[in-house]
């Protein structure tokens, strides 16, 4: 049997919902809820597209030339988005991970960073992926395996499914006071806007509509946990929601335009980031890790029928 371009793949089995788990990249290539998508899937027999399911570790989103500054040291990361120049989603998604604990409902992942060029860091992540009845949690832990402090932040790139639909036909629920505006050619930050009687104002339930979406934004709404949502309500009635805890203070959404043709605008991606675009280069909310120090972070997700609550 020809091995999947995804690595070995985990499975996992809990209150109804069944879920995937790839050794490349370590991230989560499926969850259903019985016969239901509720993160879009990509083929067993497909590399992973548009990072899907990824984590984005030791940062998220975009870094400009791919050059930052640390304790006045210069660094030059390779280029992985060549044609806007810019350095993007992390180090560890094309990397295989060792398969660290596995049960019926939980897997978990880890790996060693070791120092390479632009990051002479090591750095020791963990992800535990548990499904139960309330759908699926995801936390990530990152220690920081060397002797001198070095610059840390994550996210992850999972894509809530509409089901058969598409994402046009569906109605979306977020909660959050500022874009981060980007620049068209290299989508690097440019500056904030509040969201407020805007076209990305979802602070209550409407239409997605033809909107192109590929931004990030804060200020977040949360509940009484200190979890914020964000909730896609498809045709068929039912909503896949995702939530991310207090260290989440970013959800960047995506309405995969430029995915191709048969993948365009068949799932909204919702990545939960620690830190905004750019942060390496300019230093907002990047964590410093201590030797020694560890950092850990949660999200989750779950299908429900109707316009989506908190279900816990």
């Amino acid at each position: 049997m020809t091995e999947a371009p995804s690595g070995e793949q985990y499975e996992l089995t809990a209150g109804g919902y069944q879920a995937v788990v790839v050794e490349v990249g370590g991230g989560i290539r499926s969850l259903r809820h019985g016969d239901r998508d509720v993160l879009q899937p990509y083929p067993v027999n497909a590399m992973c597209d548009a990072a899907h399911g990824a984590p984005l570790i030791p940062w998220p989103n975009r870094l400009g030339d791919g050059r930052y500054s640390f304790d006045g040291v210069e660094y030059q990361l390779a280029l992985t988005e060549p044609e806007k120049h810019n350095a993007i989603h992390g180090l560890l998604r094309w990397r295989s991970w060792d398969l660290l604990e596995r049960a019926a409902d939980h897997v978990a992942v880890g790996t060693r960073l070791h120092p390479m060029q632009g990051y002479p860091f090591t750095l020791d992540v963990r992800i535990d992926y548990r499904l139960s009845e309330h759908g699926l949690v995801v936390r990530t832990t990152a220690t920081n395996a060397g002797t001198e402090d070095c610059p840390y932040g994550c996210g992850q790139h999972p894509y809530l499914s509409p089901g058969d639909a598409d994402i046009d036909s569906c109605s979306l629920e977020f909660g959050a006071a500022t874009r981060i505006l980007t620049s068209p050619d290299r989508q690097l930050p440019t500056g904030t806007e509040q969201v407020a009687g805007t076209s990305y104002d979802f602070s209550r339930l409407r239409q997605v509509g033809d909107l192109h979406i590929d931004y990030a934004f804060t200020d977040l709404e949360r509940d009484g946990d200190g979890r914020s949502w964000v909730r896609l309500h498809a045709p068929d009635g039912m909503t896949a929601q995702l939530w991310v805890d207090a260290g989440y203070p970013l959800v960047e959404l995506f309405t995969a335009d430029t995915l191709s043709d048969d993948r365009r605008r068949r799932g909204l991606g919702v990545e939960p980031m620690t830190c905004p675009p750019n942060a390496f280069q300019t230093g907002e909310r990047v964590l410093r890790l201590r030797p020694g120090q560890s950092a850990s972070t949660e999200w989750g997700v779950q299908l429900v029928a109707g316009q989506g609550s908190t279900n816990r």
